[in-house]
């Protein structure tokens, strides 16, 4: 399937040049949305991945159906003050400044196997961190998904000693 034919290029959003790759066209699709997830999912069948971690808020939409696929469980990793427990936190560059992200410390056990999933791979800085994390607390990262990868952003050079599985490439 060409996933491309069901994701809307937005022009100029959020800021002008940018061409913005919605993927709300795609999951207002069913059978589409049904067909990307099972592709993730399969990808992380024999790497016998414990739990799924995604990043807010678009990895949830990504990470949750494939833990539900897959019959594990999902953790979030959210941006500061978000959730109500105990946290690891990680600060992580932005284009124009920093960002926090958190995650719970008791989410990852110690020798799990971690399969992170979430929309986009741009510049790999939100999953930079999320593997971070996800290793500080034990966890052994058995895979990365995504959505859609922006060729020309370069992401998979900082996250190059993972196994990365994209459905869709823009360069």
């Amino acid at each position: 399937m060409d996933f491309k034919e069901y994701i809307t290029i937005v022009p100029d959003y959020p800021k002008e040049g940018i061409r913005f790759k919605d993927i709300t066209t795609l999951m207002e699709n069913g059978a589409a949305y049904k067909k990307a997830i099972d592709e993730m999912a399969n990808f992380a069948k024999d790497k016998q991945i414990d739990v799924v971690v995604g990043p807010e808020a678009r990895g949830f939409v990504v990470g949750c159906p494939i833990s539900y696929a897959l019959e594990i469980g999902f953790v979030p990793v959210r941006k500061a003050g978000k959730l109500p427990r105990e946290v690891l936190k990680v600060e992580y560059g932005l284009e124009y400044g920093k960002d926090v992200l958190t995650i719970h410390k008791d989410a990852i056990k110690p020798g799990q196997r971690v399969l992170i999933a979430d929309d986009l791979l741009a510049t790999g800085g939100t999953i930079e961190a999320t593997v971070k994390m996800v290793e500080e607390l034990g966890g052994i990262v058995a895979g990365i998904v995504f959505m859609i990868e922006l060729d020309y952003l370069d992401g998979r050079q900082k996250l190059s000693k993972y196994e990365i599985f994209s459905l869709t490439q823009y360069s």
